[in-house]
């Protein structure tokens, strides 16, 4: 473990080059969009300058670093008429938290073209599942309420259309698209990950009410959102094609292991 932020280029060179590190995995961010509406500069240091730094690091010593996987996500492509999202379409963030995805995607494939990096960008769309304590985010938000008794509050108007997709599926792609990084048709490429499926923030909320058995609560409607794009959702194909990848959990499946999770966490009983 070293200590220190994304914004200081000495912590990162220190990181990789006294832990000899070989492979490296992106995962540092503000991963808040209502954060970077509020905070954008603080956003573009950690996710733009942070992203420069770590490349650069690697840069520097590629004699240590042999793969590098960047954590992106389907953000990067901005508000979009047509979807799903597919590799081809350009990273077109116009939100700050947006923008900061598609310059972090930017970077990663310049690094790729220019330097030879051997790197690649995982984009996801909303990741669930135990551990995620950003009880703004919906699935650990309508959780920890429904397992109090209260009925969930939903942000947007609850049509919103997204894609979750469940962490140990991440976490796969994350492993596999980092052994292949340096392979041709792989470094300086782009992946969507995805169970393709995509559903409205009410179908989510319904979903998890009935994994939590409390399909009597009926979530609040703020309307409140800023800054966020309106549908967005994934084809998965180039991530099968090229790296074999496919989800292995259902939507109902996932659930049902992060509210167990959040039970044992937050010491709920059924």
């Amino acid at each position: 473990v070293v200590s220190g932020r994304l914004e200081d280029y000495g912590t990162l060179e220190r990181a990789i080059s006294e832990h000899e590190v070989d492979t490296v995995f992106h995962l540092g961010a503000q991963a808040i969009v209502g954060t970077a509406w509020r905070s954008p500069l603080l956003t573009y240091e950690s996710n733009i300058r942070g992203t420069y730094h770590l490349l650069e690091a690697c840069r520097v010593h590629r004699d240590l670093v042999q793969r590098i996987a960047v954590a992106s996500s389907d953000k990067a492509y901005g508000e979009s008429s047509v979807l799903p999202y597919t590799e081809d379409m350009p990273a077109n963030g116009r939100h700050p938290y947006d923008v900061s995805k598609s310059c972090t995607d930017l970077l990663a494939m310049t690094s790729a073209a220019t330097y030879g990096l051997p790197v690649a960008v995982a984009r996801c769309g909303n990741i669930y599942g135990a551990g995620d304590l950003n009880w703004s985010r919906i699935v650990p938000g309508t959780i920890r309420m429904a397992l109090e008794g209260k009925a969930p509050l939903l942000r947007s108007d609850g049509t919103f259309i997204r894609d979750y997709i469940y962490l140990e599926d991440v976490a796969d792609a994350y492993l596999q698209l980092a052994e292949a990084s340096p392979r041709d048709g792989v470094r300086g490429e782009a992946f969507n990950f995805s169970p393709e499926r995509p559903l409205t923030v009410l179908e989510l909320v319904e979903a998890l009410l009935a994994a939590l058995g409390r399909p009597d609560l009926r979530p609040v409607i703020q309307n409140t959102a800023r800054a966020e794009i309106r549908d967005q959702y994934l084809d998965a194909g180039k991530a099968s094609e090229v790296l074999g990848w496919r989800p292995r959990f259902t939507l109902e499946q996932g659930l049902k292991e992060t509210v167990a999770w959040y039970r044992a966490f937050l010491g709920a009983r059924p």
